[in-house]
């Protein structure tokens, strides 16, 4: 297949979903459907046609280019012109704020990108992402009578229980399709998926859930799928035991019940990719990122869900970034996160003295950059200067300028923290290829 005819072939494809929305909205005058209904159905319209991307394109390029597309037309989509009366009305019907429509988007060329080819780990999580999803809120809407809090509205028990079994029958479907594991673990892999991603599902804000739980089934069946069945049976109770341990503990800091979910699940993900030591500076910034709060209150309606937001995007961006450069990402990740924290500390000390303000700063971050260098000597060195620049450029603004931080908290301290070691990955990547 030629250049030009897989570039057609993404336009077209572009074309295909804006017919599908604007079909969606003529149902839905003839037929009085509802906000929630047209939002699902354009979204199993646009996971089914995503399943196909691995045969539709033979190479991999065009379909990132159907990805930058789909963003671009579905960044106008939102705009008031499109979103209230024209074929946008399809996704922003509803009443809460969402970024569903973007991070759909998002999600299905980071899961693309991330499985590397291999047919199970792309298929099943935008499976479960297409009809697991949409049978949670067609069946909550029609069915639900017993519904629970989260923090930007409520989800019904019974949507969960659809959401579970369509994920417990997806998932056993193309494990015993799509791969070679053993018929024990099939069971055991599509409990914790099931399992795993109802609760992914249910404490979902904002459209999360449309890029955190395809992401994250992703990785972690990548890392996970050859385990031994005791393994798997264990990493359950693990999960269980810290679930019910955070709920224990949330009300007892002052943390609400979904915020508590949350951070196991982020601890969980981390945990399931990487070993015990290199999750210590990801763990900083949710500390350090309650400290700030609990020292200098964010105007954010939900801090600690946008902190954990802040940090998987950017875990997710280092992901994909070793899989386009080829090297290792972690000292580049170990930055950022050791960043962020600092970022963080940095806001906290903003209301004491001069003296302490200053000194309390420089000891952490002396303290960030000496556990950055420490826990990096075994992933491909440390280099102390870039950590203290970018501990400088995480830190300097958020003291100076604390009122600017006040909201969005989360995402200005990350884009801060990614400057220096974005800037040094790009810079290795010019040595590497004779650009520099």
């Amino acid at each position: 297949m030629n250049i030009l005819l897989q570039i057609a072939i993404a336009i077209a494809s572009v074309a295909v979903l804006l017919c599908l929305m604007a079909l969606v909205k003529y149902l839905a005058k003839a037929y009085g459907l509802s906000a929630e209904v047209q939002r699902k159905l354009v979204h199993i319209g646009t996971g089914c046609y995503a399943l196909t991307l691995p045969w539709l394109f033979p190479e991999r390029w065009p379909v990132y280019v159907l990805i930058a597309l789909t963003l671009v037309v579905m960044a106008v989509l939102r705009m008031p012109r499109f979103a209230k009366g024209g074929i946008g009305e399809t996704l922003h019907g509803v009443e809460r704020r969402s970024y569903g429509d973007l991070l759909l988007a998002l999600a299905v060329g980071t899961v693309f990108l991330l499985s590397d080819g291999r047919m199970i780990l792309y298929v099943l999580p935008i499976a479960i992402l297409t009809l697991s999803d949409a049978a949670a809120a067609l069946t909550g809407t029609r069915y639900g009578t017993k519904f629970f809090q989260i923090e930007d509205g409520q989800k019904s028990l019974e949507g969960s229980v659809a959401f579970f079994m369509v994920t417990l029958i997806v998932a056993m479907v193309c494990l015993l399709l799509l791969s070679d594991v053993p018929r024990a673990n099939v069971i055991l892999l599509a409990v914790i998926v099931a399992g795993f991603g109802t609760l992914v599902e249910a404490d979902s804000w904002r459209g999360f859930d449309n890029f955190f739980l395809p992401a994250g089934l992703m990785v972690f069946l990548d890392a996970r799928m050859g385990s031994e069945p005791l393994a798997l049976i264990a990493i359950m109770l693990l999960f269980c035991a810290a679930i019910w341990l955070a709920l224990w503990v949330a009300p007892r800091i002052k943390l609400s019940r979904h915020a508590a979910r949350v951070y196991v699940i982020a601890t969980f993900l981390l945990l399931s990719v990487t070993t015990l030591p290199n999750t210590v500076l990801p763990l900083m910034v949710f500390i350090t990122h309650a400290c700030s709060c609990r020292i200098r209150p964010c105007k954010a309606v939900y801090p600690e869900l946008d902190c954990v937001a802040a940090l998987a995007l950017v875990s997710f961006a280092w992901l994909a970034s070793e899989k386009v450069t080829g090297t290792s990402s972690l000292v580049y990740y170990g930055l950022t996160t050791m960043a962020m924290s600092v970022g963080f500390i940095a806001l906290a000390v903003t209301g004491f003295g001069q003296i302490l303000r200053w000194s309390c700063l420089a000891i952490f971050s002396l303290a960030m950059i000496w556990l950055h260098h420490v826990l990096m000597l075994t992933n491909g060195g440390s280099t102390l200067w870039l950590a203290m620049a970018a501990a400088l450029i995480a830190a300097i603004p958020p003291i100076l300028m604390a009122e600017q931080f006040q909201i969005a908290r989360s995402a200005k301290i990350a884009v801060l923290a990614l400057i220096v070691p974005v800037l040094a990955c790009v810079a290795m990547m010019g040595v590497n290829n004779g650009w520099l």
